[in-house]
C-alpha cells in the first residue's frame, strides 16, 4: 500500500501499545498528514533496535563498525552536515518574543508553508513513533516528549541520546503527563517502484519551534541535532521556554562533580561555546594529586531550586554526541575510553581500509590510506580532511568510564560555581570570580570567541555568544538575560559564585600563555576552594582574582612571568573591549536590562576609563 488513508490509520492505531488519547490523537493527525505506509512504535528493546540496524545496513544507510563493538558508520549526504541556523525558527505569535538573535515566523504562516512540505512526505516509508523522556521519569517535573520520524538512523541515535520507548511510553500513560509534540520528516518521499538513497533528506529545511504549543516541526534533514529533536530543539530552546515560564534555567552546560582529597565534593556547571573544549572540561583527569573529577554531563544542564533554595542541575540526556576530530587519547583519554566501551554510531568519520573509523587527532599520525567521509581515497597527502570537521560519535553516556554515580539522581545536584568561558587571544584573564550574580551574569552576557584567518595572521572577529546559548536561546535574548537576572533575585535563593575563564590568550609569540587541557583542573582547584573559603582572592576591575601563589601550579614548567601575563587586565585591551560591548548590547536593542547596561558603566570607572 502506498498510502495510507484513516481507515488504515485507525487500524494501525487500534494496536498501538498505549490508549492515551493525547498520545493516539497527535499520532493520527501526523499520520493522516505524512501518509507513511507503516507505524511502527518503538520499544526500547534490544530486539527491536537490532531489527532496525539491520534494515539500515540492507538500506546502505549504515555499516558495522570492525574493531569497536555494535557499532555503526553512517555518511550523510554532503549537503546535510550540520545544524542550518539559517533555517531555524523561532515561531512565536508575537515576534518581539523571537528577539534579535532568532528568525522569526508567524505560527500561522510556518504552519501554511509548513503543512503542503509534510503533506505524504512520509510516503513509502515507515512511520517511527519514539515516546522518550529528558531526564528520568522519576523527576519530580519529568519532562516528555513524543517524535514521529520517518527515519530509521534517527531512532537508533534517539535511543543512545534520550531515555526512549516503554519506559516512557508507560510513564506518560500513568502520569498522563503532558509531552512534546515532535514531528521529524527527512522529506524524501517513496513513490511506487522508487529505489531509495542510502541518506535521504530535501534541499528544502526547516526546523521549527512552537514555544507557545510546546511543539517541534524539523523537515528536510537527516542529521543531528536537526533531526533528534529531544537535544538542541526540545533540551534548549524549548525548554528555555518553558523554563522562562516556570522559573528555573536550561543551559547549554557541562556538569562536573569535584572531590578534593578530604573527600568534600563540590559540583559546577560550565558552558562554553563550540570549539572551546567543553568536552575535554566535562571529562578531565586532574594534573593535582589527590583531586578527582567525574562526569554528569557534557552539554546540556537543567537547573531548578531545590528547597533549600540551591539551583539543582540535572543532565537531560542519554548519551554524548560529539564532534570527532580532536578527540583522542592525548585530548580527551576519557572520550576515548567511552568510545571503545561500543554502542557507537558515527557520522561521516573516515573509514580504515579494515573496516573501523579515524578523525583527525585521533592518533597522533594518520593510517597510510582512508575512505574519506565523503567515500573517496584519502591519504596523509590529501589536501582536505578526512573525516567532515562536524563529523560525530553518538555514544551512550554509560560508558563514560568517570561517569558520577549521581548521574542517576533524578532531580540532579546542587550547584556551587558557574563557569562561562571562550576562546579569546587577549583581554580576557585565565579565571576571575565576579563581584556578585548579576555582575555574573553581565559576563555570561559578553561570552565570546575569537576567530583568526590563520593564513593572513589578520585578527579575528569576536562573536558574542551569550551564556554560550546564542543558537539555542527559544524566546527573545533580552528577556533571557532579565530571567538570569530574575533567579538571582529569588527569594531565598542559595546562588553559585559564577566565574569566567579563558584558556586560550596568547603571549606576544602568539604562543598559548596556559597549558590548558588537563591542566586545566589547577584552575578548577581554585574555583573549588573560593567556594569553600578556602582560597583568598584580591580585588581587581573585573572582580576576584587569585592572590600570587593562589594558583597551584606545583610541578608544572610554567613561569610567574606567564600566569602575571595570563591573568592580567590591562585597561587599553578594556577600552577596545568596552566599545565592542556597547555595540553588542546595541545589536540587541531595548530589551537589554538596565542592570546588564548599568554594569558596563561601573566597569569602565573601575578601569579608570569613565
Amino acid at each position: 500500500m502506498t498510502v495510507l488513508d484513516h481507515d488504515v490509520v485507525a487500524d494501525q492505531l487500534k494496536n498501538a501499545p498505549t490508549e492515551n488519547k493525547s498520545v493516539l490523537s497527535f499520532v493520527s493527525r501526523i499520520a493522516a498528514l505524512t501518509t507513511p505506509d507503516d507505524i511502527v512504535w518503538i520499544d526500547g528493546s534490544e530486539a527491536q533496535k537490532n531489527e532496525i540496524a539491520e534494515k539500515l545496513v540492507e538500506a546502505g544507510t549504515i555499516q558495522r563498525v570492525n574493531g569497536t563493538k555494535d557499532s555503526y558508520y553512517a555518511a550523510s549526504d554532503p549537503e546535510d552536515v550540520a545544524r542550518v541556523e539559517g533555517r531555524t525558527y523561532i515561531c512565536s505569535e508575537d515576534e518581539k518574543d523571537a528577539g534579535p538573535l532568532n528568525n522569526w515566523v508567524a505560527p500561522a504562516e510556518m504552519k501554511e508553508t509548513l503543512n503542503p512540505l509534510f503533506e505524504g512526505a512520509m510516503r513509502g516509508r515507515t512511520m517511527y513513533v519514539i515516546p522518550f523522556v529528558m531526564g528520568h521519569a522519576e523527576a519530580d517535573q519529568p519532562m516528555f516528549g513524543i517524535e514521529v520520524t520517518d527515519s530509521a538512523y534517527v531512532v537508533l541515535s534517539m535511543l543512545v541520546m534520550a531515555r526512549s520507548g516503554k519506559y516512557a511510553l508507560d510513564a506518560i500513560d500513568a502520569q498522563d503527563a503532558k509531552f512534546v509534540e515532535c514531528v521529524h520528516s527527512v522529506g524524501a518521499p517513496l513513490e511506487e517502484g522508487q529505489e531509495d538513497v542510502a541518506w535521504p533528506c530535501n534541499t528544502t529545511k526547516y526546523i521549527t519551534h512552537f514555544p507557545e504549543d510546546r511543539a517541534i516541526w524539523s523537515f528536510g534533514s537527516g542529521y543531528g541535532g536537526n533531526a533528534l529533536l529531544g537535544k538542541k530543539c526540545y533540551a534548549l530552546r524549548i525548554a528555555s521556554a518553558i523554563a522562562r515560564d516556570e522559573g528555573w534555567l536550561a543551559e547549554h552546560m557541562l556538569i562536573l562533580k569535584l572531590t578534593n582529597p578530604e573527600g568534600v565534593v563540590k559540583y559546577v556547571a560550565a558552558a562554553f561555546p563550540s570549539a572551546c573544549g567543553k568536552t575535554n572540561l566535562a571529562m578531565i583527569e586532574p594534573t593535582i594529586p589527590g583531586w578527582k573529577a567525574e562526569t554528569l554531563g557534557d552539554d546540556i544542564a537543567w537547573m531548578r531550586f531545590g528547597e533549600d533554595g540551591q539551583l539543582y542541575a540535572v543532565n537531560p540526556e542519554f548519551g554524548l554526541f560529539g564532534v570527532a576530530p580532536g578527540t583522542g587519547y592525548t585530548t580527551n583519554p576519557t572520550a576515548m575510553r567511552a568510545i571503545e566501551a561500543g554502542g557507537n554510531i558515527f557520522t561521516n568519520v573516515a573509514l580504515t581500509d579494515d573496516g573501523d573509523v579515524w578523525w583527525e587527532g585521533k592518533t597522533d599520525e594518520a593510517p597510510a590510506h582512508l575512505t574519506d567521509w565523503r567515500g573517496n581515497d584519502w591519504t596523509p597527502e590529501s589536501d582536505t580532511p578526512a573525516a567532515h570537521p562536524n563529523s560525530r560519535f553518538c555514544t551512550p553516556i554509560a560508558n563514560v568510564p568517570t561517569l558520577a554515580p549521581e548521574w542517576t539522581n533524578p532531580n540532579g545536584v546542587p550547584i556551587s560555581a558557574i563557569l562561562f568561558g571562550g576562546r579569546r587571544k587577549t583581554t580576557m584573564p585565565l579565571v576571575t570570580e565576579t563581584k556578585d550574580w548579576t555582575h555574573g551574569v553581565f559576563m555570561g552576557s559578553v561570552l565570546s570567541s575569537e576567530t583568526t584567518a590563520a593564513a593572513t595572521g589578520a585578527v579575528g572577529v569576536v562573536r558574542r555568544d551569550p551564556m554560550a546559548m546564542r543558537p539555542f536561546i527559544g524566546y527573545n535574548v533580552g528577556d533571557y538575560l532579565q530571567h538570569w537576572i530574575n533567579i538571582g533575585n529569588t527569594e531565598g535563593a542559595q546562588l553559585p559564585k559564577i566565574f569566567y575563564v579563558n584558556w586560550f590568550r596568547r603571549d606576544d609569540d602568539n604562543s598559548f600563555l596556559w597549558p590548558g587541557f588537563s591542566e586545566n583542573s589547577r584552575v578548577l582547584k581554585w574555583v573549588f576552594e573560593r567556594v569553600t573559603g578556602t582560597a583568598d582572592a584580591q580585588e581587581s576591575p573585573l572582580g576576584l582574582t587569585p592572590v600570587e601563589g593562589g594558583l597551584d601550579t606545583e610541578g608544572l614548567d610554567f613561569t610567574d612571568e606567564q600566569l602575571r601575563k595570563a591573568l592580567a587586565i590591562k585597561p587599553e585591551e578594556w577600552e577596545t573591549e568596552l566599545g565592542l560591548i556597547e555595540e553588542w548590547y546595541a545589536e540587541l536593542g531595548d530589551s537589554v536590562p538596565a542592570e546588564l547596561r548599568a554594569e558596563v558603566d561601573n566597569l569602565r570607572e573601575r578601569l579608570g576609563l569613565a
